[in-house]
């Protein structure tokens, strides 16, 4: 199984489409470049390709194993982390003051990218430490900075987000884990939780858990949560490691996918109570958690992109070396077979999966822009705007992304027949690790959720028609221009505009005097959005290139794709009486 990162199309994504190119050379980001940034590319291309990629099957097959000792992953995978973190690959986007790189984190977004291509159940590891590194940069306590940063940073130590139990998934009023203080700065976690990512390995020796749990006298509901960090080992004033804490992982889950990652059933105070210290404020754990949420959902998204572009090369690999049928107007001798990728409709797959892909790229690493910009943008206004337009899209970002994870992966599998249902071809893996990426860190139900009832709403719609004028100016120049296809994409997304137009104001109407139609039309709603902006940024991208590529694939996503954002319209709108026509017991 062979995965190779499209360097030249990522960058030219994330400096040209996205805007990375307007923030290098000033503030904190000096120092960059768009030759840097290929450069970074380039070389972590080698360790994705080369080292990751050749772990994703064997990854699989062999799985995540519990032993007497703990969790452990599979073969290669510890000497992989360890190449890793040499790299100094997990402080790209981290603060100087504890050993980053303050690098952008739109460069960030895309390296994770590669790792989740090449392997995701590897890449997922990152992605939680960087949740532990955002909510403790932001929440944390000069004293666990100092203990825990540096080396979360550099990846030395791996950080998770213990959030789920087994009786509150995603409600967490619900949540039952305790904390008791203990008089000396310390509190006794005691509960259990559940589908804890790389809760327990052995690729390093220290594991930081950042626990949601409830004081003894804290309010019920979500206002009464605190968010602590629990370390597996406790830490030393001189950052040495110490006693072993009460905190293990009890249980690793069988999986549909991601078999090399360890999801741990985790358990804290079996055995007199696990040690843990408060990040931020008693009872505004919440808020520590959304900073953590927030980063994981954009590199989910990210994910998204990551299992559909592997898909893609490999489905396309396939589709030129598997021989089957004669095309019409074939000029094959009698008996010779063409490969499939002559065929209209393997042609029509693959186009769908490759426009697909890079119009949910685009829109995941405009979302790491738009955070670059709201911390080292020029002017306070311009910080503001960008940090509304990150809330915007960061659930766009997550969805429209793992959707189409999922649906490249699925024509992937198609494009390999039979043998797609066939483990020995590897198209089904990536269909089994994609399905995950709709469910976890928010389902995409309340990411729909998020967008209409808290996003869509913001200053009052004006965010989300800001960038609605935004593409319409898109589709305007893409009209203009002198080049036939683009004048197609341009009225193509001026028409898919109309229908995001439309949705738009009715949404915002009907969250305020009928929120349960709003909540009923929310998921095709967002689906209608990160459909319409994909294709704002593929327009975008053939308007910047004379690429005869790019093009194509504006053209094609145009012609094929923005014609069902009218199709979204109606479900967007059409309100909740339908949905509950029946009642519970008339859907058996």
């Amino acid at each position: 199984m062979t995965y190779r990162p499209p360097v030249r199309d990522m960058a030219f994504a994330l400096n040209e489409v996205a805007g990375l190119s307007a923030l290098a050379g000033k503030g904190p980001f000096a120092d960059l470049s768009p030759e840097l940034v290929e450069a970074v590319m380039e070389e972590g291309a080698r360790l994705a390709a080369e080292v990751l990629a050749p772990l994703n099957r064997s990854g699989d097959a062999e799985g995540a194993k519990l032993e007497k000792s703990g969790a452990t992953v599979p073969s290669g995978f510890a000497a992989a982390y360890r190449q890793w973190v040499e790299g100094g690959w997990g402080s790209l986007a981290a603060t100087p003051d504890y050993g980053g790189q303050g690098l952008p984190v739109s460069l960030a977004v895309a390296m994770q990218e590669m790792w989740n291509a090449a392997c995701m159940s590897f890449g997922l590891c990152p992605i939680l430490s960087q949740g532990a590194i955002e909510a403790l940069t932001a929440h944390g306590t000069e004293e666990q900075k100092k203990l825990y940063l540096a080396k979360l940073i550099s990846g030395e130590w791996t950080g998770t987000m213990n959030l789920t139990e087994p009786q509150a998934g995603s409600d967490l009023n619900a949540l039952k884990t305790k904390a008791v203080p203990q008089g000396d700065g310390t509190y006794r976690i005691t509960g259990t939780k559940i589908f804890i990512t790389y809760g327990d390995h052995d690729m390093t020796d220290n594991i930081v858990h950042l626990v949601l749990a409830r004081l003894p006298d804290a309010p019920a509901g979500t206002k009464g949560i605190s968010l602590f960090l629990v370390p597996k080992f406790l830490v030393n004033a001189d950052g040495s490691l110490g006693a072993r804490n009460d905190a293990h992982c009890i249980g690793l889950e069988e999986k549909l996918g991601i078999h090399g990652s360890p999801t741990c059933v985790m358990s804290f105070g079996e055995r007199g109570g696990a040690v843990g210290t408060l990040i931020g404020e008693e009872n505004r754990g919440l808020a520590c958690m959304f900073t953590m949420m927030n980063n994981a959902r954009l590199l989910v998204g990210t994910q998204g992109v990551a299992v559909a572009e592997a898909a893609y090369q490999h489905a396309l690999a396939y589709a030129k070396e598997r021989k089957q049928g004669r095309p019409l107007g074939s000029t094959l001798a009698p008996g010779d077979m063409a490969p499939i990728v002559e065929h209209p409709d393997i042609r029509r797959m693959l186009m769908t999966m490759k426009s697909s892909t890079a119009a949910a790229r685009a829109i995941c690493y405009a979302t790491g822009v738009a955070i670059d910009t709201a911390h080292a943008g020029e002017t306070a206004e311009i910080r503001a705007a960008a940090q509304a337009r990150a809330d915007l899209l960061t659930p766009i970002a997550k969805s429209f992304s793992t959707d189409i994870g999922c649906e490249v992966a699925s024509l992937g599998v198609q494009i390999h027949g039979g043998m797609g249902f066939i483990e020995e071809t590897g198209a089904a893996q990536f269909f089994r690790d994609a399905r995950i990426l709709p469910i976890y860190e928010g389902t995409n139900g309340i990411q729909a959720i998020d967008l209409v009832s808290r996003k869509l709403p913001l200053e009052n719609g004006s965010v989300a028609q800001g960038f609605i004028a935004e593409m319409r100016e898109t589709a305007e120049a893409a009209r203009r221009s002198n080049v036939k296809t683009l004048g197609a994409v341009g009225a193509a997304l001026d028409d898919a505009l109309d229908a995001l137009d439309k949705a738009t104001a009715w949404m915002l109407v009907r969250v305020k005097s009928a929120p349960n139609d709003s909540l009923a039309g929310a998921s095709p709603y967002l689906r209608l959005f990160g459909t319409v902006a994909g294709g704002h940024y593929l327009a975008q991208a053939a308007l910047k290139t004379a690429d005869s590529a790019r093009l194509a694939l504006a053209g094609f996503y145009a012609a094929n794709i923005l014609p069902g954002a009218h199709g979204l319209l109606g479900p967007a709108t059409s309100g909740a009486e339908s949905l509950f026509a029946l009642t519970a017991d008339e859907l058996s």
